[in-house]
């Protein structure tokens, strides 16, 4: 039995609770993906061209600084990434939490929460942080038919 962990990066609450939810479904250990600086809400409005996620955004090298690490990612074989859509890819702030550890020979499968738009150009965008590791699209906004799908794989 392969041993699981669900890492998300939340920025409003959404994302955490189905984090929570498929890591109780997967029987898998739960870490949260933070931000040295957290996001306010200024900070994620996406009408704003200034506001901090906007400017990330358009930035693709854009790394912004995360808590370090208090989970040792060779332990697991799978590892569930859940995040907030973001401009039709994940937020750059999950490419520096995959940056930050070795994920060779892992399985990672992306889940997601999403107001509108789907998974779009998301693996396309982390295989070069993780390019050693397998990325698997999961869900956006799964139901809970979905989360015990994921939970499976």
């Amino acid at each position: 039995m392969s041993k699981k962990l669900v890492a998300y990066f939340s920025a409003s609450g959404n994302t955490a609770k189905l984090a929570k939810k498929l890591a109780d479904t997967a029987g898998a250990d739960l870490y949260e993906i933070r931000p040295v600086v957290p996001y306010t809400s200024a900070d994620l409005n996406w009408q704003d061209k200034q506001s901090r996620s906007s400017i990330e955004m358009r930035d693709h090298s854009s790394r912004p600084e995360i808590e370090p690490a208090s989970v040792d990612i060779t332990e697991y074989d799978t590892v569930y990434i859940g995040f907030p859509v973001w401009w039709y890819i994940a937020p750059t702030i999950i490419n520096t939490f995959l940056e930050s550890a070795d994920f060779s020979g892992k399985r990672i499968i992306l889940f997601a929460t999403s107001g509108s738009s789907g998974f779009g150009k998301t693996v396309q965008n982390l295989t070069g942080s993780a390019p050693d590791a397998e990325i698997v699209e999961g869900k956006v906004n799964p139901s809970e038919a979905d989360i015990k799908a994921l939970a499976q794989m």
